[in-house]
């Protein structure tokens, strides 16, 4: 019996060197560029890659067409990631159509000035529009602002595959098998996570489909258990906690402040409550921001610094601040030896927050914990315990 012909196919690449997503986030994996031929009647490709990648992309398209031509280029996000290697395949396949929505070829013009794209090799599409392959039919949903305004996704009626752009993403390399969610989490909450409102209208549209798997731009394909993923889409984007439990984020210029945490983590950790504790002086602030989305409640631990608070749980704040942060219980522990000024200026950067509720009492330690500021930190051990 003949085997079936592979209609979807990956084409994408593995950037294993890159250090750096975006220049901010730290990669210990890697990255991966992902792109598809859906090879049937006619042929389409779901976007190009990082132009640092784009000889590799070219010789993997070449070699799934296997001598057919390129009918489609389906343009669903213009970030330079998934865009880079755009204007060097229209040269390879001058005969390929660029699908894509209004804004998309606004974006190709600003990225590639110079790109001759007429009109006959543009195909505009609408929201909801379906393109006929023949022996496949895909369906495109737009989806401004998650998380560029002209991200669109693609859905396959016949495979019942849903192309997903960028959401359902993560960091690493998509052919190495690790933990989805730490690093989905990561990703989702430091690149789309202040566009909640956007991922939810998203997820309602999408919601009447059949989807066998879901091919996103970034890591694997998903093909198991999708009402897990497609679950944590739903509470991460509607900014609910996906855990109780606590994070307890430190700032400690001498160690004072993170040996105070420790003996509230420990405190806690004996009422069998999951913590989290990160010392903002050693992590990078996008795994913190991560797990503060990840627990219901915050205990925040920083020493005072300049009449304000110390640099590292600053940052923390306004990077919080930038992704809209919401719906949590947090407590405060300040240090300052003289002048404690850190719980007031945490407070300050946290005004205007949504559904944000604070513990008392607050703790205050002047240098090294005592006997006050002990007693303090055990009523509020048992304040975040019962909250």
């Amino acid at each position: 019996m003949e085997e079936k012909k592979m209609s979807i196919r990956f084409i994408g690449t593995h950037d294993r060197d890159l250090k750096m997503f975006e220049n901010q986030y730290p990669l210990s994996a890697g990255m991966s560029y992902n792109s598809y031929l859906i090879d049937g009647q006619k042929t389409a490709v779901m976007d190009s890659v990082d132009e640092r990648k784009t000889r590799e992309w070219l010789d993997n398209l070449e070699k799934a067409l296997a001598g057919r031509p390129l009918d489609y280029l389906i343009v669903q996000h213009m970030e330079p990631d998934h865009s880079g290697s755009l204007a060097v395949a229209l040269e390879k396949y001058p005969n390929v159509k660029v699908v894509g929505n209004n804004k998309t070829f606004n974006m190709i013009h600003a990225f590639f000035p110079q790109l001759d794209l007429s009109i006959d090799r543009k195909l505009m599409v609408q929201d909801k529009d379906i393109l006929d392959l023949g022996d496949h039919k895909l369906q495109f949903f737009f989806a401004p602002m998650v998380h560029w305004p002209e991200v669109m996704m693609t859905y396959d009626m016949t495979d019942q595959v849903l192309f997903s752009a960028d959401a359902f993403g993560k960091f690493g390399c998509g052919d190495v098998a690790d933990d989805w969610v730490t690093e989905a989490r990561r990703y989702y909450f430091n690149i789309v996570g202040k566009y909640g409102p956007q991922v939810q209208t998203l997820l309602k549209k999408l919601s009447g489909l059949e989807i066998k798997k879901i091919c996103g731009l970034h890591g694997p394909q998903l093909t198991e258990n999708l009402d897990q993923y497609l679950g944590l889409y739903q509470t991460w984007s509607s900014y609910a906690p996906e855990e109780k439990g606590v994070f307890i984020p430190v700032a400690s210029i001498y160690g004072h402040t993170l040996a105070a945490a420790r003996e509230a983590e420990k405190a806690l950790a004996s009422r069998g409550i999951e913590i989290k504790l990160m010392d903002l002086t050693k992590v990078d602030v996008s795994e913190a921001v991560a797990q503060a989305f990840r627990f219901d409640r915050m205990l925040l631990a920083a020493s005072s610094y300049d009449a304000q608070v110390y640099p590292p749980m600053q940052d923390f704040l306004h990077h919080l601040a930038n992704k809209a942060f919401q719906g949590r219980k947090i407590a405060i522990m300040e240090n300052g030896s003289w002048g404690p000024t850190a719980a007031r200026t945490m407070k300050k950067i946290m005004e205007g927050w949504k559904n944000i509720e604070f513990i008392e009492p607050q703790v205050t330690i002047r240098s090294t914990l005592n006997e006050e500021s002990r007693e303090k930190m055990a009523e509020l051990v048992e304040a975040l315990a019962e909250a």
